[in-house]
């Protein structure tokens, strides 16, 4: 068995699903949905929904992607001091 070819396999696969950090997303939500509630046969398709996308799905997380940016910037936030603050000197 050549191993170097599988670990090259390996790393393509994390890369395309987003990389370790993302691995680590799915693992967590994989865990989740297997300590939750319902038979083993819910809990499978609930994990096959799950892996369809890389990452998890957090309730926090938005279904689509952020807007795109524009070409105006946002006006800046009103400065506001704390009265104890020291103000940086020259």
């Amino acid at each position: 068995m050549n191993f170097k070819s599988l670990q090259r396999k390996a790393k393509q696969m994390i890369d395309q699903r987003g990389g370790t950090d993302s691995l680590k997303a799915d693992a967590e939500e994989l865990k989740d949905i297997a300590k939750g509630p319902g038979s083993v046969s819910e809990k499978a398709k609930r994990a096959g929904e799950a892996l369809k996308e890389p990452g998890a799905r957090r309730p926090d997380t938005p279904a689509s992607p952020p807007a795109p940016a524009t070409d105006t910037p946002a006006p800046p936030a009103p400065a506001t001091e704390a009265p104890h603050a020291p103000k940086p000197g020259p």
